[in-house]
Protein backbone atom coordinates (compact mmCIF):
# COMPACT_ATOMS: atom_id res chain seq x y z
CA UNK A 1 0.00 0.00 0.00
CA UNK A 2 2.84 2.39 1.20
CA UNK A 3 4.25 2.22 -3.03
CA UNK A 4 1.35 3.14 -4.21
CA UNK A 5 0.67 6.14 -1.85
CA UNK A 6 4.24 7.26 -3.41
CA UNK A 7 3.25 6.68 -6.98
CA UNK A 8 0.55 8.80 -6.43
CA UNK A 9 3.08 11.32 -4.79
CA UNK A 10 5.30 11.49 -7.42
CA UNK A 11 2.27 11.40 -10.08
CA UNK A 12 1.02 14.44 -7.80
CA UNK A 13 4.66 16.39 -7.75
CA UNK A 14 4.88 15.73 -11.78
CA UNK A 15 1.70 16.97 -12.03
CA UNK A 16 2.29 20.40 -10.33
CA UNK A 17 5.79 20.77 -12.05
CA UNK A 18 3.99 21.12 -15.25
CA UNK A 19 6.53 21.36 -18.03
CA UNK A 20 9.27 20.91 -16.02
CA UNK A 21 11.64 23.63 -13.47
CA UNK A 22 13.39 25.16 -16.92
CA UNK A 23 10.09 26.06 -18.52
CA UNK A 24 9.06 27.65 -14.75
CA UNK A 25 12.58 29.42 -14.68
CA UNK A 26 11.57 30.93 -18.36
CA UNK A 27 7.78 32.08 -17.28
CA UNK A 28 8.84 33.90 -14.04
CA UNK A 29 11.68 35.55 -16.26
CA UNK A 30 8.93 37.30 -18.34
CA UNK A 31 7.16 38.42 -14.73
CA UNK A 32 4.19 36.10 -15.22
CA UNK A 33 3.47 33.59 -12.66
CA UNK A 34 2.56 29.83 -13.17
CA UNK A 35 -0.69 28.32 -13.10
CA UNK A 36 -0.63 27.12 -9.92
CA UNK A 37 0.55 30.37 -8.31
CA UNK A 38 -2.53 32.28 -9.41
CA UNK A 39 -4.56 29.97 -8.04
CA UNK A 40 -2.46 30.53 -4.76
CA UNK A 41 -3.16 34.23 -5.05
CA UNK A 42 -6.79 34.16 -5.83
CA UNK A 43 -8.15 31.16 -4.04
CA UNK A 44 -8.67 31.20 -0.06
CA UNK A 45 -5.18 29.29 1.78
CA UNK A 46 -6.05 25.53 1.86
CA UNK A 47 -9.38 25.80 -0.03
CA UNK A 48 -8.76 24.55 -3.20
CA UNK A 49 -9.84 21.36 -4.49
CA UNK A 50 -8.33 20.01 -7.89
CA UNK A 51 -10.21 18.27 -9.99
CA UNK A 52 -8.64 16.02 -13.23
CA UNK A 53 -5.55 16.40 -11.76
CA UNK A 54 -4.26 13.30 -13.56
CA UNK A 55 -5.53 13.81 -16.74
CA UNK A 56 -3.55 13.05 -19.80
CA UNK A 57 -4.41 13.59 -24.00
CA UNK A 58 -5.18 10.63 -25.54
CA UNK A 59 -3.83 11.88 -29.54
CA UNK A 60 -0.47 9.91 -30.63
CA UNK A 61 -0.07 12.18 -33.95
CA UNK A 62 2.84 13.84 -34.90
CA UNK A 63 4.93 12.80 -31.64
CA UNK A 64 2.30 14.14 -28.98
CA UNK A 65 2.50 10.11 -27.90
CA UNK A 66 6.14 10.97 -26.75
CA UNK A 67 5.11 14.41 -24.96
CA UNK A 68 2.40 13.10 -22.04
CA UNK A 69 1.97 15.21 -19.07
CA UNK A 70 -0.17 15.34 -16.33
CA UNK A 71 -3.00 17.12 -16.15
CA UNK A 72 -2.82 18.14 -20.14
CA UNK A 73 -1.70 21.89 -19.84
CA UNK A 74 -4.87 23.24 -17.26
CA UNK A 75 -5.22 23.23 -13.77
CA UNK A 76 -8.93 22.83 -12.74
CA UNK A 77 -11.14 22.24 -9.57
CA UNK A 78 -12.83 24.83 -7.04
CA UNK A 79 -12.09 26.80 -4.00
CA UNK A 80 -13.14 29.65 -1.72
CA UNK A 81 -12.56 33.19 -2.25
CA UNK A 82 -13.21 35.48 0.53
CA UNK A 83 -15.23 32.45 2.05
CA UNK A 84 -17.14 31.84 -0.91
CA UNK A 85 -17.45 28.84 -3.60
CA UNK A 86 -15.49 29.74 -6.91
CA UNK A 87 -14.75 26.80 -9.61
CA UNK A 88 -11.66 27.77 -11.38
CA UNK A 89 -9.15 26.96 -14.07
CA UNK A 90 -5.63 28.14 -15.10
CA UNK A 91 -4.09 27.13 -18.28
CA UNK A 92 -0.55 26.46 -18.14
CA UNK A 93 1.73 27.85 -20.64
CA UNK A 94 4.49 25.40 -19.72
CA UNK A 95 2.74 22.41 -20.98
CA UNK A 96 2.32 22.34 -24.77
CA UNK A 97 1.88 26.07 -24.93
CA UNK A 98 -1.44 25.93 -22.77
CA UNK A 99 -2.89 24.83 -26.28
CA UNK A 100 -6.43 23.57 -25.81
CA UNK A 101 -7.72 19.73 -27.27
CA UNK A 102 -9.68 17.48 -26.48
CA UNK A 103 -8.72 16.60 -22.67
CA UNK A 104 -7.99 20.28 -22.04
CA UNK A 105 -11.74 21.13 -23.22
CA UNK A 106 -13.00 18.03 -21.31
CA UNK A 107 -12.04 19.48 -17.69
CA UNK A 108 -12.69 22.69 -18.45
CA UNK A 109 -16.56 22.19 -19.27
CA UNK A 110 -16.50 19.89 -16.47
CA UNK A 111 -15.42 22.81 -14.22
CA UNK A 112 -18.31 24.77 -16.23
CA UNK A 113 -21.33 22.43 -15.63
CA UNK A 114 -20.55 21.44 -12.11
CA UNK A 115 -20.11 25.74 -12.01
CA UNK A 116 -23.45 25.77 -13.86
CA UNK A 117 -25.36 23.09 -11.43
CA UNK A 118 -24.37 24.42 -8.10
CA UNK A 119 -24.81 27.89 -8.62
CA UNK A 120 -21.40 29.67 -7.94
CA UNK A 121 -19.15 31.75 -10.33
CA UNK A 122 -16.86 30.47 -13.08
CA UNK A 123 -13.29 32.19 -13.26
CA UNK A 124 -10.92 31.75 -15.98
CA UNK A 125 -7.23 32.08 -16.14
CA UNK A 126 -6.26 32.29 -19.68
CA UNK A 127 -2.77 31.56 -21.06
CA UNK A 128 -2.61 29.41 -23.84
CA UNK A 129 -1.16 29.27 -27.40
CA UNK A 130 -4.42 28.69 -28.90
CA UNK A 131 -6.00 25.28 -30.45
CA UNK A 132 -3.44 22.33 -30.01
CA UNK A 133 -2.89 22.15 -34.05
CA UNK A 134 -1.54 18.03 -33.44
CA UNK A 135 -5.20 17.17 -32.50
CA UNK A 136 -6.77 18.83 -35.22
CA UNK A 137 -10.38 19.27 -35.32
CA UNK A 138 -11.03 17.95 -32.19
CA UNK A 139 -9.32 20.55 -30.74
CA UNK A 140 -11.88 22.98 -32.41
CA UNK A 141 -14.88 21.01 -31.27
CA UNK A 142 -13.09 21.51 -27.47
CA UNK A 143 -13.65 25.62 -28.03
CA UNK A 144 -17.19 25.04 -29.54
CA UNK A 145 -17.79 22.97 -26.03
CA UNK A 146 -16.25 25.86 -23.92
CA UNK A 147 -18.35 28.18 -25.90
CA UNK A 148 -21.74 26.88 -25.21
CA UNK A 149 -21.57 26.55 -22.07
CA UNK A 150 -20.14 30.13 -21.66
CA UNK A 151 -23.52 30.79 -23.02
CA UNK A 152 -25.84 28.58 -20.94
CA UNK A 153 -24.28 29.92 -17.69
CA UNK A 154 -24.98 33.52 -19.25
CA UNK A 155 -27.19 35.11 -16.98
CA UNK A 156 -26.88 32.24 -14.88
CA UNK A 157 -24.34 32.77 -12.67
CA UNK A 158 -21.02 35.08 -13.06
CA UNK A 159 -18.54 34.52 -15.67
CA UNK A 160 -14.68 36.33 -14.82
CA UNK A 161 -11.56 36.01 -17.56
CA UNK A 162 -8.07 36.94 -16.94
CA UNK A 163 -6.18 37.26 -19.74
CA UNK A 164 -2.30 36.27 -17.83
CA UNK A 165 -0.45 35.62 -21.92
CA UNK A 166 -1.58 34.92 -25.10
CA UNK A 167 -4.89 34.74 -26.13
CA UNK A 168 -5.60 34.12 -30.00
CA UNK A 169 -7.98 33.12 -32.62
CA UNK A 170 -10.78 31.01 -31.57
CA UNK A 171 -9.46 31.35 -27.84
CA UNK A 172 -10.70 34.91 -27.77
CA UNK A 173 -14.85 34.17 -28.29
CA UNK A 174 -14.98 32.53 -24.64
CA UNK A 175 -13.69 35.25 -22.67
CA UNK A 176 -15.75 37.91 -24.78
CA UNK A 177 -18.71 35.41 -24.12
CA UNK A 178 -18.12 35.92 -20.55
CA UNK A 179 -19.09 39.27 -17.77
CA UNK A 180 -15.96 40.91 -17.10
CA UNK A 181 -12.61 40.40 -19.01
CA UNK A 182 -8.92 41.53 -17.28
CA UNK A 183 -6.01 42.01 -18.96
CA UNK A 184 -2.22 42.40 -17.67
CA UNK A 185 -0.10 45.20 -19.42
CA UNK A 186 3.16 44.03 -21.15
CA UNK A 187 2.65 40.51 -20.99
CA UNK A 188 -0.79 40.09 -22.54
CA UNK A 189 -2.92 40.07 -25.53
CA UNK A 190 -5.82 39.32 -27.65
CA UNK A 191 -6.84 38.96 -31.32
CA UNK A 192 -8.61 36.99 -33.80
CA UNK A 193 -5.55 37.13 -36.11
CA UNK A 194 -1.89 37.70 -35.03
CA UNK A 195 0.76 40.13 -36.43
CA UNK A 196 1.93 38.09 -38.96
CA UNK A 197 -1.33 37.11 -40.78
CA UNK A 198 -2.36 40.99 -40.27
CA UNK A 199 0.89 41.52 -42.35
CA UNK A 200 0.22 38.91 -45.12
CA UNK A 201 -3.35 40.20 -45.29
CA UNK A 202 -3.51 43.98 -45.08
CA UNK A 203 0.43 44.79 -45.54
CA UNK A 204 -0.03 46.66 -41.94
CA UNK A 205 3.00 46.57 -39.24
CA UNK A 206 1.48 46.12 -36.09
CA UNK A 207 2.79 44.79 -33.23
CA UNK A 208 1.01 42.54 -30.55
CA UNK A 209 1.12 44.94 -27.97
CA UNK A 210 -0.46 47.66 -30.46
CA UNK A 211 -2.79 44.86 -32.19
CA UNK A 212 -4.37 43.51 -28.78
CA UNK A 213 -2.81 44.54 -25.95
CA UNK A 214 -4.45 45.61 -22.33
CA UNK A 215 -4.01 49.32 -23.70
CA UNK A 216 -5.17 48.75 -26.77
CA UNK A 217 -8.63 46.48 -25.70
CA UNK A 218 -9.07 49.24 -22.70
CA UNK A 219 -8.95 52.40 -24.35
CA UNK A 220 -10.02 51.79 -28.60
CA UNK A 221 -11.71 48.24 -28.87
CA UNK A 222 -13.15 48.42 -25.42
CA UNK A 223 -12.92 44.51 -25.37
CA UNK A 224 -11.70 44.37 -21.59
CA UNK A 225 -12.64 46.30 -18.76
CA UNK A 226 -10.27 46.34 -16.42
CA UNK A 227 -6.31 46.84 -17.87
CA UNK A 228 -4.12 45.92 -14.49
CA UNK A 229 -0.28 46.58 -13.88
CA UNK A 230 0.56 42.95 -13.12
CA UNK A 231 -0.78 39.61 -12.38
CA UNK A 232 -0.91 39.99 -8.40
CA UNK A 233 -3.21 43.54 -9.51
CA UNK A 234 -5.24 41.55 -11.72
CA UNK A 235 -6.18 38.82 -9.62
CA UNK A 236 -6.55 41.35 -6.97
CA UNK A 237 -9.16 43.38 -9.37
CA UNK A 238 -10.84 39.86 -9.73
CA UNK A 239 -11.39 39.60 -6.37
CA UNK A 240 -12.94 43.13 -5.53
CA UNK A 241 -15.20 42.50 -8.42
CA UNK A 242 -16.56 39.23 -6.76
CA UNK A 243 -17.46 41.28 -3.76
CA UNK A 244 -19.50 42.70 -5.09
CA UNK A 245 -22.12 40.43 -7.02
CA UNK A 246 -23.68 37.39 -5.61
CA UNK A 247 -23.20 33.76 -6.40
CA UNK A 248 -25.70 33.11 -9.20
CA UNK A 249 -28.90 34.77 -10.43
CA UNK A 250 -31.25 33.62 -8.09
CA UNK A 251 -29.52 35.50 -5.14
CA UNK A 252 -29.09 38.64 -3.85
CA UNK A 253 -25.98 40.66 -3.85
CA UNK A 254 -23.68 40.39 -0.50
CA UNK A 255 -23.64 43.43 2.08
CA UNK A 256 -21.30 43.98 4.15
CA UNK A 257 -22.13 45.58 7.81
CA UNK A 258 -23.29 49.16 8.07
CA UNK A 259 -24.04 51.90 10.81
CA UNK A 260 -26.44 54.79 9.96
CA UNK A 261 -25.34 58.23 10.91
CA UNK A 262 -25.06 61.34 9.48
CA UNK A 263 -26.15 60.79 6.08
CA UNK A 264 -26.00 64.77 4.56
CA UNK A 265 -23.43 65.20 2.94
CA UNK A 266 -22.88 69.38 2.19
CA UNK A 267 -19.62 68.77 -0.04
CA UNK A 268 -22.37 67.62 -3.23
CA UNK A 269 -23.54 71.44 -2.77
CA UNK A 270 -20.64 72.93 -4.20
CA UNK A 271 -19.38 70.42 -7.13
CA UNK A 272 -22.10 71.86 -9.85
CA UNK A 273 -21.15 75.19 -11.28
CA UNK A 274 -23.59 78.11 -11.81
CA UNK A 275 -22.59 78.49 -15.40
CA UNK A 276 -24.58 75.63 -17.01
CA UNK A 277 -21.56 75.27 -19.88
CA UNK A 278 -18.89 74.52 -17.52
CA UNK A 279 -17.49 70.86 -16.84
CA UNK A 280 -17.64 68.82 -13.57
CA UNK A 281 -16.47 65.36 -12.74
CA UNK A 282 -19.43 63.14 -11.53
CA UNK A 283 -17.00 61.50 -10.08
CA UNK A 284 -16.81 63.78 -7.64
CA UNK A 285 -20.97 63.68 -6.71
CA UNK A 286 -20.43 59.94 -7.15
CA UNK A 287 -17.95 59.28 -4.26
CA UNK A 288 -19.50 61.95 -2.35
CA UNK A 289 -23.29 59.98 -2.55
CA UNK A 290 -21.73 56.38 -1.97
CA UNK A 291 -20.25 54.83 1.42
CA UNK A 292 -16.53 56.29 1.26
CA UNK A 293 -14.07 54.30 -1.15
CA UNK A 294 -16.66 51.62 -2.51
CA UNK A 295 -16.43 52.88 -5.86
CA UNK A 296 -15.19 50.06 -8.35
CA UNK A 297 -15.52 51.14 -11.72
CA UNK A 298 -15.65 49.59 -15.06
CA UNK A 299 -14.24 50.06 -18.16
CA UNK A 300 -12.95 53.42 -16.80
CA UNK A 301 -10.45 53.96 -19.37
CA UNK A 302 -12.97 53.15 -22.93
CA UNK A 303 -16.08 55.53 -23.67
CA UNK A 304 -15.02 58.28 -20.86
CA UNK A 305 -18.03 60.43 -21.16
CA UNK A 306 -19.69 57.63 -19.43
CA UNK A 307 -19.29 56.21 -15.76
CA UNK A 308 -19.94 52.87 -15.06
CA UNK A 309 -18.94 50.22 -11.93
CA UNK A 310 -20.00 48.99 -8.46
CA UNK A 311 -20.57 50.71 -5.16
CA UNK A 312 -21.88 49.78 -2.10
CA UNK A 313 -24.71 52.45 -0.65
CA UNK A 314 -25.62 51.96 3.35
CA UNK A 315 -23.29 48.73 2.95
CA UNK A 316 -25.44 47.21 0.38
CA UNK A 317 -24.18 46.38 -3.21
CA UNK A 318 -25.50 48.55 -6.56
CA UNK A 319 -24.48 49.34 -9.93
CA UNK A 320 -23.95 53.10 -11.03
CA UNK A 321 -24.60 54.57 -14.55
CA UNK A 322 -23.30 58.23 -14.91
CA UNK A 323 -23.03 60.88 -17.61
CA UNK A 324 -19.28 62.25 -17.42
CA UNK A 325 -20.15 66.24 -18.16
CA UNK A 326 -15.85 66.49 -17.64
CA UNK A 327 -15.67 64.45 -21.12
CA UNK A 328 -17.33 65.64 -24.24
CA UNK A 329 -19.71 67.26 -22.26
CA UNK A 330 -21.46 63.71 -21.03
CA UNK A 331 -23.52 63.18 -24.60
CA UNK A 332 -24.13 59.75 -25.48
CA UNK A 333 -22.34 58.40 -28.13
CA UNK A 334 -21.63 54.83 -29.80
CA UNK A 335 -19.11 53.71 -27.56
CA UNK A 336 -21.20 55.08 -24.31
CA UNK A 337 -24.17 53.64 -25.22
CA UNK A 338 -22.76 50.16 -25.81
CA UNK A 339 -20.88 50.19 -22.53
CA UNK A 340 -23.62 51.41 -20.56
CA UNK A 341 -26.37 48.98 -21.72
CA UNK A 342 -23.59 45.92 -21.01
CA UNK A 343 -23.71 46.85 -17.70
CA UNK A 344 -27.02 47.40 -16.76
CA UNK A 345 -27.78 44.28 -18.33
CA UNK A 346 -25.51 42.65 -16.28
CA UNK A 347 -26.39 44.23 -12.71
CA UNK A 348 -30.07 43.10 -13.88
CA UNK A 349 -29.45 39.67 -14.60
CA UNK A 350 -27.83 39.91 -10.66
CA UNK A 351 -29.81 41.26 -9.04
CA UNK A 352 -28.16 44.34 -8.10
CA UNK A 353 -30.49 47.68 -8.00
CA UNK A 354 -29.14 50.15 -10.44
CA UNK A 355 -28.21 54.16 -10.01
CA UNK A 356 -28.43 56.66 -12.33
CA UNK A 357 -26.37 59.80 -12.69
CA UNK A 358 -27.90 62.10 -15.40
CA UNK A 359 -26.54 65.32 -16.82
CA UNK A 360 -26.60 64.60 -20.60
CA UNK A 361 -27.11 67.00 -23.10
CA UNK A 362 -28.53 64.67 -25.93
CA UNK A 363 -26.75 62.48 -28.33
CA UNK A 364 -23.63 63.44 -29.90
CA UNK A 365 -24.23 64.26 -33.79
CA UNK A 366 -22.01 63.89 -36.38
CA UNK A 367 -21.63 62.16 -39.91
CA UNK A 368 -19.28 59.61 -38.13
CA UNK A 369 -22.33 58.56 -35.52
CA UNK A 370 -24.65 58.44 -37.87
CA UNK A 371 -22.83 56.07 -40.40
CA UNK A 372 -22.00 53.60 -37.51
CA UNK A 373 -25.20 53.31 -36.41
CA UNK A 374 -25.73 55.72 -32.95
CA UNK A 375 -29.91 55.43 -33.64
CA UNK A 376 -29.27 51.33 -33.34
CA UNK A 377 -26.02 51.33 -30.83
CA UNK A 378 -28.56 54.00 -28.74
CA UNK A 379 -31.34 51.74 -28.74
CA UNK A 380 -29.14 48.94 -27.25
CA UNK A 381 -29.26 51.16 -23.69
CA UNK A 382 -32.91 52.08 -23.84
CA UNK A 383 -33.50 48.29 -24.46
CA UNK A 384 -31.42 47.78 -21.38
CA UNK A 385 -33.06 49.95 -19.15
CA UNK A 386 -36.81 48.96 -20.08
CA UNK A 387 -35.96 45.34 -19.68
CA UNK A 388 -34.42 45.61 -16.41
CA UNK A 389 -36.49 44.86 -14.01
CA UNK A 390 -33.92 45.53 -10.73
CA UNK A 391 -34.70 48.44 -8.39
CA UNK A 392 -33.84 51.66 -10.53
CA UNK A 393 -33.32 54.98 -9.06
CA UNK A 394 -32.31 58.26 -10.85
CA UNK A 395 -30.60 61.69 -9.83
CA UNK A 396 -30.90 64.39 -12.18
CA UNK A 397 -27.99 66.78 -11.56
CA UNK A 398 -28.28 69.32 -14.63
CA UNK A 399 -28.98 68.63 -18.15
CA UNK A 400 -31.74 65.95 -19.27
CA UNK A 401 -31.99 67.50 -22.88
CA UNK A 402 -34.36 65.30 -25.74
CA UNK A 403 -34.54 61.63 -26.51
CA UNK A 404 -31.07 60.84 -24.17
CA UNK A 405 -33.79 62.20 -21.21
CA UNK A 406 -35.72 59.11 -22.16
CA UNK A 407 -32.92 56.58 -22.54
CA UNK A 408 -31.12 57.99 -18.91
CA UNK A 409 -33.54 55.61 -16.92
CA UNK A 410 -36.48 58.04 -17.71
CA UNK A 411 -39.67 57.05 -15.29
CA UNK A 412 -41.24 56.89 -18.86
CA UNK A 413 -39.41 53.75 -19.59
CA UNK A 414 -39.88 51.83 -15.92
CA UNK A 415 -37.82 53.87 -12.97
CA UNK A 416 -38.36 53.41 -10.00
CA UNK A 417 -38.08 56.62 -8.34
CA UNK A 418 -36.48 59.91 -10.12
CA UNK A 419 -34.93 62.89 -8.15
CA UNK A 420 -33.67 66.39 -9.57
CA UNK A 421 -31.87 68.86 -8.49
CA UNK A 422 -32.67 72.79 -8.05
CA UNK A 423 -31.10 72.95 -11.07
CA UNK A 424 -32.08 70.79 -13.63
CA UNK A 425 -32.94 71.61 -16.89
CA UNK A 426 -35.57 68.93 -17.96
CA UNK A 427 -36.26 70.23 -22.02
CA UNK A 428 -36.08 69.32 -25.31
CA UNK A 429 -33.05 71.31 -26.37
CA UNK A 430 -30.87 73.91 -24.72
CA UNK A 431 -32.86 77.34 -24.30
CA UNK A 432 -31.05 79.27 -26.83
CA UNK A 433 -31.65 76.80 -29.45
CA UNK A 434 -35.40 76.13 -28.65
CA UNK A 435 -35.61 80.03 -28.70
CA UNK A 436 -33.73 80.17 -31.89
CA UNK A 437 -36.86 77.60 -33.22
CA UNK A 438 -39.82 78.73 -31.29
CA UNK A 439 -39.54 82.32 -31.59
CA UNK A 440 -37.74 82.96 -34.81
CA UNK A 441 -40.16 85.04 -36.66
CA UNK A 442 -40.28 87.10 -34.10
CA UNK A 443 -36.50 87.41 -33.32
CA UNK A 444 -35.93 88.14 -37.35
CA UNK A 445 -38.62 91.09 -37.00
CA UNK A 446 -37.05 92.72 -33.83
CA UNK A 447 -34.94 95.58 -34.36
CA UNK A 448 -32.56 94.29 -32.13
CA UNK A 449 -32.25 90.58 -32.69
CA UNK A 450 -29.75 90.07 -30.28
CA UNK A 451 -31.93 91.68 -27.12
CA UNK A 452 -34.32 90.13 -28.43
CA UNK A 453 -32.96 86.34 -28.61
CA UNK A 454 -31.41 86.30 -24.88
CA UNK A 455 -35.30 87.78 -24.13
CA UNK A 456 -36.98 84.95 -25.25
CA UNK A 457 -34.13 82.16 -24.33
CA UNK A 458 -34.44 83.56 -20.60
CA UNK A 459 -38.82 83.04 -21.45
CA UNK A 460 -38.44 79.22 -22.14
CA UNK A 461 -35.69 79.16 -19.53
CA UNK A 462 -37.68 79.96 -16.72
CA UNK A 463 -40.31 77.40 -18.06
CA UNK A 464 -37.99 74.47 -18.71
CA UNK A 465 -34.59 75.14 -16.70
CA UNK A 466 -36.03 73.86 -13.96
CA UNK A 467 -37.30 70.55 -12.68
CA UNK A 468 -40.44 71.63 -10.98
CA UNK A 469 -42.55 71.62 -14.63
CA UNK A 470 -41.31 67.89 -14.62
CA UNK A 471 -42.53 67.49 -11.15
CA UNK A 472 -45.68 68.58 -11.69
CA UNK A 473 -46.44 65.81 -14.29
CA UNK A 474 -44.96 63.22 -12.08
CA UNK A 475 -41.95 62.79 -14.31
CA UNK A 476 -40.14 63.84 -11.37
CA UNK A 477 -40.89 62.15 -7.82
CA UNK A 478 -38.97 64.81 -5.59
CA UNK A 479 -36.71 67.86 -6.01
CA UNK A 480 -34.21 67.84 -3.82
CA UNK A 481 -30.67 69.43 -2.52
CA UNK A 482 -27.43 68.09 -3.63
CA UNK A 483 -27.00 67.56 0.34
CA UNK A 484 -29.91 65.39 0.59
CA UNK A 485 -29.07 62.86 -1.96
CA UNK A 486 -27.80 60.30 -0.07
CA UNK A 487 -29.92 60.39 2.45
CA UNK A 488 -33.03 60.10 -0.27
CA UNK A 489 -30.99 57.46 -2.34
CA UNK A 490 -31.00 55.27 0.67
CA UNK A 491 -34.46 55.54 1.57
CA UNK A 492 -35.90 55.07 -2.03
CA UNK A 493 -33.91 51.63 -2.15
CA UNK A 494 -34.83 50.02 1.03
CA UNK A 495 -38.19 50.72 -0.05
CA UNK A 496 -37.43 49.12 -3.10
CA UNK A 497 -35.46 46.05 -1.80
CA UNK A 498 -38.75 43.56 -2.05
CA UNK A 499 -39.51 44.97 -5.94
CA UNK A 500 -41.17 42.44 -7.86
CA UNK A 501 -42.14 42.56 -11.63
CA UNK A 502 -43.87 39.88 -13.26
CA UNK A 503 -42.31 40.13 -16.96
CA UNK A 504 -44.97 39.01 -19.85
CA UNK A 505 -44.51 35.22 -20.58
CA UNK A 506 -42.05 35.10 -24.01
CA UNK A 507 -38.83 33.63 -25.35
CA UNK A 508 -36.62 36.22 -25.18
CA UNK A 509 -36.74 40.07 -26.38
CA UNK A 510 -34.74 40.93 -29.99
CA UNK A 511 -32.10 44.08 -28.56
CA UNK A 512 -30.92 45.86 -31.27
CA UNK A 513 -27.73 43.84 -32.21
Amino acid sequence: MSEKFESLDRKAEEAKLGGGQKRIDAQHAKGKLTARERLHFLLDEGSFEEIGMLVTHRSTNFGLDKQQFLGDGVVTGYGKVNGRLVYVFSQDFTVLGGSLAEAHATKICKIMDLAAQNGAPVIGLNDSGGARIQEGVVSLGGYADIFYRNVQASGLVPQLSAIMGPCAGGAVYSPALTDFIFMVEGTSYMFVTGPNVVKTVTHEEVSSEELGGASTHSTKSGVTHFSCANEIACIDAMKRVLSYVPQNCEEQAPSVPYTAGNESRPALDQIVPDNPNLPYDMKEVIANTIDEGSFTEVHAQYAENMVVGFARLAGKSIGIVANQPAYLAGVLDIDASNKAARFVRFCDAFNIPLLVFEDVPGFLPGTDQEWNGIISNGAKLLYAFSEATVPRVTVITRKAYGGAYDVMNSKHIGADMNFAWPGAEIAVMGAKGAAEIIFRKEIKDASDTEAKLKEKEAEYAELFANPYNAAARGYVDEVIKPHQTREKLIRAFEMLKNKVVNTPKKKHGNIPL
